[in-house]
């Protein structure tokens, strides 16, 4: 029932202001998250993004490789809103920001592949609403060291 009332609160958003103003804020997140994977780091693909509010939890599933260094990048309107904690598959935490002054961004090596699944929520102390964004860049282990 919450999800069915949270979809048409979404709906009834959008068709009130329109997509072009969501879609100018998600395209000025982007550019914002970018200052954060800059050379040697490439962006790994497309950015993992989900509209958040309250205790909502957005769950993205990737995979790391051995023979690269890897930085993970959490954005919202103000960078430091944003939670995010790496797990295992089997759910062992790996890394949280939350330890950290919610920092925004984290750079870590993989001694193997390893599926992982990274999980964004809101810092309710902060906003109660908002885009979450990720980003994974990466570098081989012969790039600047």
């Amino acid at each position: 029932m919450r999800k069915s009332i949270l979809y048409a609160t979404a709906i009834l958003i959008l068709s009130f202001f329109g997509t072009d103003n969501l879609i100018s804020q998600e395209d000025a997140l982007l550019n914002s998250c970018t200052h954060n994977i800059n050379a040697p780091f490439i962006v790994s693909g497309q950015p993992f993004k989900a509209f958040l509010t309250g205790d909502e939890v957005a769950e993205f599933h990737t995979t790391f490789f051995a023979g690269s260094t890897y930085r993970i990048v959490a954005c919202s309107a103000n960078n430091t809103n944003i939670i995010f904690s790496v797990y295992d598959k089997k759910r062992n935490l790996i890394f949280t920001n939350e330890n950290v002054d919610n920092a925004p961004y984290w750079d870590f090596k993989v001694e193997g592949a390893v599926e992982c699944i990274v999980e964004a929520r809101l810092d309710n102390t902060k906003t109660t609403s908002g885009i979450a964004m990720l980003l994974v860049g990466f570098r081989g282990n012969d790039q600047g060291k």
